[in-house]
């Protein structure tokens, strides 16, 4: 699905990574690991087209991503750092802007599966972070993509939701999707397909 070749980035002066390859195919959980400042959100960044390596490439299905980026965005599904919300706007009304072709009825389902229930309509300035979170969050049992790029997923979430998400996580892959993430959370030994990549390091 994705490729990496001999991949560079450089911020503000500093080496973050040099000559880093990998490859992502279906039913792959890669989980980027590294210590603060390794350029782990650079690198996801990278993934999803948003900004463009000092060195190397991305291939998404062998081409580079910036000879198809029409194509590449509708197999993408990228979450940011930040939850992307509108404050606003109402969980409800986020993901309907979000996803403009689904059903108030799968929409409540979404929201009912990140824990939301009853704050549909409310705006979302009124929720707590963690709420915020879950709201983007909830786009994972609404978008069709393929591929799923999450920088730190499971910040402000409560066990139950961390749990939820892993799960669903273990769904998309088994059905040939892939996930790539960051998180400072410990995922479990035994969740399904999990591959590593160290920044300047091997795969584990």
């Amino acid at each position: 699905m994705l490729e990496v070749i001999n991949l560079s980035c450089v911020r503000d002066e500093r080496v973050l990574f040099h000559g880093l390859n990998f490859h992502v195919q279906p039913g792959d959980l890669v989980q980027i690991e590294g210590p603060n400042g390794a350029g782990k959100t650079s690198l996801l960044r990278l993934l999803a087209g948003l900004s463009r390596p000092d060195e190397g490439d991305v291939l998404w299905q062998q081409a580079p991503l910036h000879r198809q980026r029409e194509n590449w965005q509708r197999h993408l599904l990228y979450l940011g750092h930040q939850p992307g919300v509108k404050a606003v706007l109402s969980p409800l009304e986020n993901l309907r802007f979000w996803h403009r072709d689904i059903s108030k009825t799968a929409i409540f389902t979404a929201l009912e599966q990140v824990s939301l229930t009853g704050y549909e309509e409310i705006p979302v300035a009124q929720l707590s972070a963690g709420q915020q979170r879950r709201v983007a969050l909830a786009r994972l049992w609404l978008s069709p993509a393929r591929l799923w790029i999450l920088d730190e997923p499971l910040t402000a979430i409560d066990k139950s939701g961390v749990a939820a998400l892993i799960d669903r996580f273990t769904e998309h892959t088994s059905q040939g999707g892939a996930v790539i993430l960051t998180t400072h959370q410990a995922l479990p030994a035994a969740t399904a397909s999990l591959r590593k990549i160290q920044l300047n390091g091997e795969w584990l």
